[in-house]
C-alpha cells in the first residue's frame, strides 16, 4: 500500500554567474519530470513539481536526480552535468520520504557540486564540465537523401529565394522539358548522380570531365534530360530499365511543396530556409556524406564497388580513414565532449545499416543507436553536444529502395516527413529546446534539375590520393556539387528567414568550430560558412509549434515493384556494396581482432553474389550485433525496480 505524494523542488545557483538550469526527477512510479529556468548570481528558481509515493508499497522505489548548468558568465562559464553511478551516469540516487512530502526543497548548484538537500536526508554529487559556453549546447544533423534545392522548393511560393521558374527548360531529341509540378511522389526510375552523369547535367549532353583538370566550364545546367533519358549508371534489378520518353521531363518537375511536402514547409517557413547549401562535390551520395562527417571524402567521388570491399575492411576491418586523420566526432571528442549517432532502423534490416558505420572507430549498434529511443532520450538529461541522425535508406539490396525514410527518389516523400516531424517534435518538446539547433539537409541532389550553376569551392587540400580507382572522373575538389535543400531549426531564430549564404556540409564542421572551438579538419571547412549568424534572437521564440503538420496522404509509394528473387544478382557497385562492407566491418569488430575469423569474414563477403546471400548476411550480422551491443551498453536512463 502506498500513498500518492508531491513536493516543490527549487534550485538556488551558487555560482558568481548568470546562468540557465534544467532540473530532472526520475522514478518508476510517475514519467521523468523536468524544468529549466535562468538564474542570476545567487538567485532562487522555481519550482518544478515532482511526484513520488510513500508507504511500504513503495520502500523499493527510488528516486533519481540529474542537473544541468549552464553558465553563460563569470569565474566559471561552461556547461555542466551532474555526476552519476556507473550504472546511471549523470543521475543521483536519493529517496524522497514521508517527512519530504508537501515540502519546500531548496537545492543548491555551482560549479563543482549539486546538492540535494532532503528533510528526510539529502545528499550531494559532483558536477561535470562538458563543454565551452556557447548560444546553444546541442546540434542536430538530420541528414536525408537526393533532393535538389529546386525540386523540393523552386515552386513553394516562399518569397525570397532563388529558384527555377516555369519558363526554364532542357531539351533533349529538339524537345524542351520545362520545370513544372507536381513531382512524383517517387520517380519510376532513379536518375543517375555519378560523377559522370553529374558532369553531363551541369555541363551539357554528352559533356564529359578531363581528369586532374579544373571542372568543365560553362556551367549551364542544361544536361539533366538528356542524361536522365540515356544513363545506365543506376540499372539494377530495382531500377531495371531506362525512363520512357513519357517520362524524361520528371527530373524537371517540382513538388508542390505546401501540399506535398507539408511538413518540411512548415519549419522552412517558421524558421530558416537556405537556398545556397550545395553537396560538397558534383557526385554521388557516399562522398557527399563523407564531406559532412570530415570536410573530405579521402579523394573519393564515386560510390562504391565490390573490388574496393577489402580496401576499406582490412586488415582489421579498421574502417574509412581520413588523411587528417579525424573525423568531425574525433574533433568533438578532442574538445572534452561527447556525440551521438542514431539510425532509423524501423525499415529494412539492409536499409537500416548507416553508412556513417563505414568510418574508423564507429561499429554498427555499438556507436549507434536506434531512433526508436531518440524522443526519450532526450527528455533526460542529454551531454551530446553533437548528434547525428541517419534514415532508414529502404530495401538498398534490391535495388528499390522502398519502405525507407530517405526519401531516396524510388520511395515516397512521404516516409522522410514522418521521419522530419518525430525529429522536430522531441527536440520542441523536450527540455533541451531552448538551446539547441537542428539542421536538415540533404547529402546531394540525386539527378534532379537544379537552376543553379555551383560555384567554385576550396578544395580540401588534406593529401588525399589522385587515384582514378575511386575518382574516375579525376575531380580536383575545386566546384561544389548542385544545391541540395537545408533548413535550420533554433527558436532563435526568427520566422521565415531566407539564407542566401553558400554552404555546404563542411559547414557543419563550420557551425561546431564556431560554437564550441572545435579545430577544423581540412582546408574546405576551414573556409566553410557557420549557420550560427542565423541565431540573431536574444531570446527563445515562445510561438514555435509544437506539433507539425502531418505528412501529406497523397504522397504515398508508389505501387509496390516485385519482389527481387534470391538469386538476383547483387550490382557490384553502389549502395549495396557499400553495405556489405559496413556488414563485413561491423562483423569483424565483434572477433575483438581474431586473425582466422577475420580472414574468413573477408572471404564470405567476397563471395557474396546475390540479393539474398546478402541479406542472409545482414540478418546475422544485424542480430550479432544486437546481442554484443546489448551486454556492453549500460541503460542511459535509471529503471528502478517497481513499486508493490
Amino acid at each position: 500500500m502506498s500513498t500518492p505524494q508531491t513536493a516543490q523542488v527549487y534550485v538556488t545557483n551558487t555560482t558568481d554567474g548568470n546562468a540557465s538550469i534544467t532540473l530532472w526527477h526520475n522514478n518508476s512510479d510517475y514519467p521523468t519530470e523536468s524544468a529549466a529556468w535562468t538564474a542570476a548570481p545567487g538567485q532562487t528558481v522555481g519550482p518544478l513539481t515532482v511526484h513520488f509515493k510513500t508507504g511500504i508499497g513503495s520502500l523499493t522505489v527510488q528516486d533519481y536526480w540529474a542537473l544541468k548548468l549552464v553558465v553563460q558568465d563569470g569565474s566559471g562559464p561552461g556547461v555542466y552535468q551532474s555526476a552519476g553511478s556507473t550504472l546511471y551516469p549523470l543521475w543521483k540516487e536519493c529517496q524522497l520520504q514521508s517527512a519530504d512530502a508537501d515540502q519546500t526543497l531548496t537545492f543548491t548548484v555551482d560549479t563543482s557540486a549539486f546538492a540535494i538537500n532532503l528533510p528526510s536526508g539529502g545528499t550531494s554529487t559532483g558536477m561535470t564540465r562538458t563543454g565551452p559556453y556557447a548560444v546553444v549546447d546541442n546540434v542536430f544533423v538530420l541528414m536525408l537523401e537526393n533532393h535538389s534545392f529546386d525540386n523540393m522548393f523552386a515552386l513553394s511560393g516562399i518569397p525570397g529565394i532563388t529558384a527555377a521558374i516555369t519558363a526554364d527548360t532542357n531539351s533533349y531529341n529538339g524537345k524542351p522539358y520545362a520545370v513544372g509540378s507536381p513531382a512524383p511522389a517517387a520517380m519510376p526510375t532513379d536518375p543517375g548522380h555519378e560523377f559522370a552523369d553529374v558532369v553531363e547535367q551541369l555541363c551539357g549532353q554528352g559533356v564529359t570531365h578531363t581528369p586532374w583538370q579544373p571542372y568543365n566550364t560553362p556551367i549551364d545546367n542544361s544536361g539533366f534530360v538528356a542524361n536522365y533519358a540515356t544513363t545506365t549508371s543506376e540499372i539494377t534489378s530495382g531500377n531495371p530499365s531506362l525512363p520512357t520518353a513519357s517520362e524524361y521531363g520528371d527530373v524537371m518537375l517540382c513538388f508542390d511543396t505546401p501540399t506535398q511536402l507539408p511538413v518540411i514547409y512548415q519549419l522552412a517557413t517558421t524558421f530558416a530556409l537556405c537556398d545556397q547549401w550545395h553537396a560538397s562535390i558534383p557526385g554521388p551520395t557516399w562522398p557527399n556524406r563523407f564531406f559532412v562527417h570530415g570536410a573530405s571524402s579521402a579523394g573519393w567521388t564515386d560510390s562504391p564497388s565490390a573490388s574496393q570491399i577489402g580496401t576499406w575492411i582490412a586488415p582489421l576491418g579498421g574502417g574509412f580513414a581520413y588523411p587528417s586523420g579525424s573525423s568531425i566526432f574525433d574533433k568533438v571528442v578532442a574538445n572534452g565532449q561527447q556525440w551521438r549517432i542514431y539510425v532509423d532502423e524501423s525499415g529494412p534490416v539492409s536499409g537500416g545499416v548507416p553508412q556513417v558505420a563505414a568510418l574508423k572507430g564507429i561499429v554498427w549498434k555499438y556507436d549507434t543507436t536506434s531512433f526508436s529511443s531518440f524522443a526519450s532520450d532526450v527528455q533526460g538529461p542529454y551531454p551530446y553536444a553533437y548528434t547525428f541522425i541517419e534514415p532508414n535508406y529502404g530495401d538498398v539490396l534490391s535495388g528499390s529502395y522502398e519502405g525507407g525514410s530517405s526519401q531516396h527518389p524510388m520511395d515516397s516523400v512521404a516516409g522522410g516527413e514522418a521521419l522530419i516531424k518525430a525529429t522536430y517534435e522531441a527536440i520542441r518538446n523536450s527540455p533541451l529546446w531552448d538551446r539547441s539547433l537542428l539542421i536538415i539537409t540533404y547529402d546531394e541532389h540525386g539527378g534532379f534539375y537544379d537552376s543553379v550553376a555551383p560555384t567554385a569551392a576550396p578544395p580540401p587540400d588534406d593529401g588525399s590520393p589522385q587515384d582514378l580507382s575511386i575518382n574516375s572522373g579525376g575531380f580536383m575538389f575545386d566546384v561544389y556539387g548542385v544545391r541540395v535543400p537545408a533548413v535550420i531549426v533554433s527558436p532563435l531564430i526568427p520566422q521565415g528567414v531566407v539564407d542566401n549564404t553558400t554552404y555546404d556540409h563542411a559547414s557543419v564542421s563550420a557551425t561546431l568550430q564556431a560554437l564550441f572551438g572545435t579545430s577544423w579538419m581540412t582546408q574546405r571547412d576551414k573556409a566553410a560558412a557557420s549557420v550560427l549568424p542565423l541565431l540573431s534572437l536574444p531570446s527563445p521564440r515562445t510561438d514555435c509549434p509544437t506539433v507539425l503538420n502531418n505528412p501529406a496522404s497523397s504522397a504515398a509509394p508508389r505501387a509496390a515493384a516485385a519482389a527481387a528473387s534470391p538469386d538476383t544478382p547483387l550490382p557490384q557497385t553502389g549502395n549495396a556494396q557499400g553495405l556489405l562492407q559496413v556488414l563485413a566491418k561491423t562483423d569483424m569488430a565483434l572477433t575483438r581482432g581474431d586473425l582466422a575469423e577475420n580472414a574468413a569474414i573477408q572471404a564470405r563477403v567476397a563471395a557474396i553474389r546475390t540479393a539474398g546471400e546478402a541479406q542472409a548476411y545482414a540478418n546475422e550480422v544485424s542480430a550479432k550485433a544486437s546481442q554484443a551491443a546489448a551486454s556492453r551498453n549500460a541503460p542511459a536512463a535509471p529503471s528502478p525496480g517497481p513499486s508493490t
